[in-house]
């Protein structure tokens, strides 16, 4: 039986780092919680999930932050992305187009997972 769907995306944190974490996809990406409690913070986005929670075998921030990236469409990648910057998210690749016509940049969250935001569209 193949895999049919992705419902969601977890990324697991610590308690001193949920905070810093909530307030960056929140406060800094703009996303609207689905469900924002202590320790657990979720958003939905068509039906798939991100959630960032509490995991007690995770210390500190990822050690390996290329293992994983989270892609965000984005409709103004050159905003989205200087809004980043301007509250202390790295630089990786500022927005520049692909071969296949849209727009990429990469920067990370709080705990060093990259993300990378992609404007399909001019």
């Amino acid at each position: 039986m193949p895999v049919i769907d992705l419902t969601g995306v977890l990324i697991h944190t610590t308690p001193e780092r949920h905070g810093a974490m909530r307030d960056f996809y929140v406060e800094v990406l703009g996303l609207s919680p689905r469900s924002d409690r202590e320790g657990f913070l979720n958003f939905e986005f068509g039906g798939r999930r991100l959630t960032i929670a509490l995991h007690d075998a995770v210390e500190g921030s990822t050690r390996e932050p290329m293992r994983i990236m989270i892609n965000f469409e984005v409709d103004d990648i050159d905003t989205v992305f200087e809004r980043l910057v301007a509250h202390g998210a790295p630089a990786i690749r500022t927005p520049s187009p692909e071969a296949w016509g849209g727009l990429v940049a990469t920067s990370a969250d709080p705990d060093g997972n990259v993300i990378q935001l992609m404007q399909f569209r001019r």
